[in-house]
């Protein structure tokens, strides 16, 4: 069994005049318009997958000589240098 409750929300004025006559057009109770938006927009979202970042490997030996880990001036010089 489906229990409903009253509630109160506020709604931008443009879009709940489009609910209004797309309820009209399609013979349904604003009601049923904005319950089956929001049943759609929820199963969207819960039967996303989360999102996974890609590996992403490069073959070398490790930073240059002279770089140390976490020296990141030294880096974005490096990154920037004109050869």
């Amino acid at each position: 069994m489906v229990s409903h409750m009253k509630t109160t929300i506020n709604i931008a004025d443009d879009l709940l005049e489009k609910a209004k006559r797309q309820a009209v057009r399609e013979n349904k109770t604003l009601r049923e318009i904005v319950e089956e938006a929001l049943r759609q927009r929820l199963s969207k979202q819960s039967s996303a997958r989360p999102f996974r970042l890609k590996r992403h490997s490069f073959k070398g030996n490790g930073l240059q000589p002279g770089v140390s880990e976490g020296d990141w001036s030294k880096i974005r010089d490096l990154i920037y240098r004109l050869e």
